[in-house]
C-alpha cells in the first residue's frame, strides 16, 4: 500500500499547509509548473518525489525532471505529463501514444482546474489535482491524497488549503 500526495502548479510556492499532508505521504507526485526547484528541494527531503516540469519552468528544473513521467507504482501503470488535455480532449503531443499504450492512470497539471474523470474507451482514471500555489486564476488550492494498494487506486481525497 502506497499513500500519495499529489500536487501541480506551486509556481515556487511552498508553505506549512503543503508539508503537513507531504509528511503523511509514502510518496509525493508533483504534475509540473513547480516555478523554484527550492519547492521540490523541500519536498526531497520530507518523502521520495516523482516530477514533471511544466511550461513555466527553468531549465534548471527541465534538467532535473523529465516532460513525462511514466511508471509503475505497485501493480498501477502512471503517467504523469504537465500539459496533457484529459479523456476525448488530450493535448496533441500525446494523443496517439496514449491510444496506443494508455497508462491505468493519466496525470496532468496546466489548467489549475481540479478534475478526476474516467476514460471509458482507453480504460483509464485521469486526475489534475488543481493548483497549490497563489498564482494563476483559481480561487480555492487544492491537491488530491489517495492510495495504490496493488492494482486498485482507491481512498481519493480532495484536500483544500483556503484561497490563493
Amino acid at each position: 500500500m502506497t499513500r500519495i500526495l499529489l500536487l501541480s502548479d506551486t509556481h515556487s510556492h511552498i508553505d506549512d499547509k503543503i508539508i503537513k499532508y507531504a509528511k503523511k505521504a509514502d510518496e509525493i507526485w508533483h504534475a509540473g509548473d513547480i516555478g523554484s526547484v527550492d519547492v521540490t528541494d523541500k519536498l526531497k527531503k520530507i518523502k521520495p518525489l516523482r516530477a514533471v516540469y511544466g511550461n513555466i519552468d527553468d531549465h534548471i528544473a527541465q534538467m532535473e525532471f523529465p516532460l513525462d513521467n511514466r511508471f509503475m507504482c505497485e501493480g498501477v501503470d502512471v503517467w504523469i505529463t504537465h500539459i496533457g488535455g484529459y479523456p476525448n480532449k488530450y493535448y496533441p503531443r500525446i494523443k496517439e501514444s496514449i491510444k496506443a499504450n494508455p497508462p491505468k492512470l493519466f496525470i496532468t497539471g496546466h489548467s489549475h482546474i481540479l478534475k478526476v474523470m474516467w476514460d471509458k474507451k482507453l480504460n483509464l482514471i485521469h486526475m489534475n489535482p488543481g493548483a497549490c500555489g497563489k498564482h494563476g486564476f483559481h480561487q480555492v488550492r487544492t491537491m488530491l491524497q489517495f492510495v495504490i494498494d496493488g492494482e486498485e487506486i482507491k481512498n481519493l481525497e480532495i484536500i483544500e488549503l483556503g484561497t490563493r
